[in-house]
């Protein structure tokens, strides 16, 4: 019997192999394929208000990434390499794949929207539309930080400290600082509602999470730099859409839509009335943009 998902309507959980990693997915609705990836701290359910709505018109993949949510968590690898963007877009690629998906348009927030680009980069016979939330180029943020930034987003320097100084910190008291890191990016009242904290929370609480995540940027700030600058000459090739929320970090330090246009031949978007968590903040505007664009 199938399990549903409690917080995408409609949508079914599944476990699906990508090869090196299980990774738990979300599935629902019919027509093209669409991959939704979350960013930090959220897992899958971060579309909820979404992906219901876009599986009235797509078959919709919503998946936790490798080391978030209920997906699995490897270590680290040498260099960080399990965390690489390029080995979580390549569980992203062979998840649709699984599912019968070999082209698809994806859809990425934070972190998730770093991943997506790397894959465009990685396996572009898989992109065919590509939009980013609330992220400049990892690469341009890096070369381009200044005290505004780092201040702002302080966890970018904190979490990459050698293993095992940010787990133990923050293993202390998870609550605290998961809960201190979404209030100062979400800047609407009441989001997430307690459900969705409490989901958040309970896959924040597992020691294994915590060191993914800190993998995550740890990769971010090195490996994946690496590939960055092997590519540097690249763009992708896809239409790409650029969402950002006017009352965030990102919008304010970068002028997004240049960042992007130095990464991509064919660039649109525009900034939302909220934070940093679009598609949680607001959801109507989010598919107001992604109707026009996956059109």
């Amino acid at each position: 019997m199938a399990t549903m998902d409690p917080f995408l309507s409609g949508f079914e959980l599944r476990d699906i192999d990508a090869g090196a990693v299980g990774i738990r997915a979300a599935i629902g609705g019919s027509g093209p394929p669409l991959l939704l990836l979350h960013g930090h701290p959220q897992t899958h359910a971060t579309w909820h208000a979404v992906a219901p709505r876009l599986a009235e018109r797509f078959s919709v993949v919503a998946m936790d990434l490798r080391g978030y949510g209920d997906s699995d968590k490897p270590g680290g690898g040498e260099g960080h390499a399990n965390y690489s963007k390029r080995a979580m877009a390549a569980d992203a690629v062979a998840v649709m794949r699984r599912l019968g998906h070999e082209r698809f348009a994806v859809v990425g927030h934070d972190r998730g929207g770093r991943v997506a680009h790397r894959m465009t980069l990685d396996h572009p016979a898989a992109v065919t539309r590509l939009a980013v939330f609330d992220i400049a180029p990892t690469a341009t943020m890096y070369a381009r930080t200044d005290r505004a930034f780092a201040t702002a987003y302080f966890w970018w320097f904190f979490l990459i400290q050698p293993e095992p100084l940010p787990e133990r910190l923050i293993g202390a008291d998870p609550e605290f600082f998961l809960r201190t890191h979404i209030e100062g990016q979400s800047k609407t009242p009441g989001v997430p509602g307690p459900g969705l904290f409490a989901e958040y929370l309970r896959v924040y609480r597992d020691p294994a999470t915590r060191h993914a995540i800190c993998e995550d940027y740890r990769a971010a700030a090195t490996i994946d730099l690496e590939h960055d600058a092997a590519d540097a000459d690249r763009q992708v090739e896809v239409p790409l859409l650029a969402l950002w929320g006017a009352k965030g970090t990102v919008g304010r330090t970068y002028d997004v839509l240049a960042t992007w246009r130095e990464k991509a031949t064919d660039v649109r978007g525009h900034a939302l009335d909220c934070g940093h968590t679009l598609q949680e903040e607001r959801p109507d505007l989010v598919l107001a943009a992604l109707g026009d664009f996956l059109c």
